[in-house]
């Protein structure tokens, strides 16, 4: 569910907290890092893949890198031309998410090891920019018995019961407390935002939400629910390393 298609409309409600763990630091007093620096992991605990993310933000630049904590260079971007003068500021991206049968997670890790990676680049001023991004193996546990008003939803929505509910709808998950039990290394986890996204296919709507660390559970507005029957949700928990996991279901609603 987190590869979302272009959106014709999105519904969305958000709260905002600060997420400082992935906002890199400077090297030393001579380094000035970007405004944003963010590099991470994310599973998708329901589908069974893994990817790395980034996401940079800051003054105009004209040239990027990243290299991995062996110094070997992943990623190199240079504007020319038109985009070169105006220069960009700001850059997301997520790699390819193939399922663990193509590729498995021992792999994964293997080719993103942990430890410090370096993003870096020169603004159009010919400043430089460097931020330190710490990535660990550690990951925090899936959200786990998702639940809409108190029915339990399936692994698989193509194969489990999918509960139809009446308004409100009410979903709910326990709260993460612990790493991946199967996946990555074992580590302490320290919640900072759990993410909810809600879809319907057609007509195509999303709704997003953030919430913060202690509230599991949120009631889906009544609006949103008459726009459709069928229903797909995800809950997604980030740590305060940065790492992320997501948990997918569905439901449909009785109209």
């Amino acid at each position: 569910m987190r590869k979302y298609h272009d959106l014709s409309l999105v519904v969305a409600g958000a709260f905002v907290f600060g997420l400082g763990m992935t906002t890199a630091t400077a090297n030393d007093e001579d380094e000035i890092p970007f405004t944003v620096g963010k590099l991470f992991f994310q599973l998708n605990d329901t589908d069974g893949d893994l990817g790395i993310h980034m996401n940079v933000d800051g003054e105009p630049w004209k040239y990027l890198s990243v290299e991995d904590p062996r110094g070997r260079r992943m990623l190199n971007i240079r504007s020319r031309g038109r985009l070169r003068k105006q220069g960009l500021t700001e850059l997301a991206f997520e790699s390819a998410e193939p399922t663990f049968d193509e590729f498995a997670p021992e792999e994964f890790f293997a080719r993103f090891p942990e430890g410090i990676y370096d993003i870096e680049g020169r603004l159009l001023n010919g400043e430089e920019r460097e931020s330190e991004v710490m990535i660990t193996h550690v990951l925090p546990a899936a959200p786990g018995n998702l639940q809409v008003s108190g029915m339990s939803t399936p692994d698989d929505c193509d194969e489990g019961v999918v509960p139809v509910v009446g308004n409100p709808v009410v979903l709910t998950w326990d709260a993460v407390t612990t790493s991946h039990p199967d996946l990555g290394k074992s580590g302490p986890i320290d919640v900072t935002r759990y993410e909810l996204a809600i879809e319907v296919e057609d007509p195509f709507l999303k709704l997003e939400v953030d919430l913060p660390p202690d509230v599991t559970s949120f009631e889906v507005p009544v609006g949103f629910v008459a726009q459709g029957d069928e229903f797909k949700f995800q809950v997604l928990v980030t740590d305060a390393g940065g790492n992320e996991t997501s948990s997918e279901s569905c439901f449909e609603a009785a109209q």
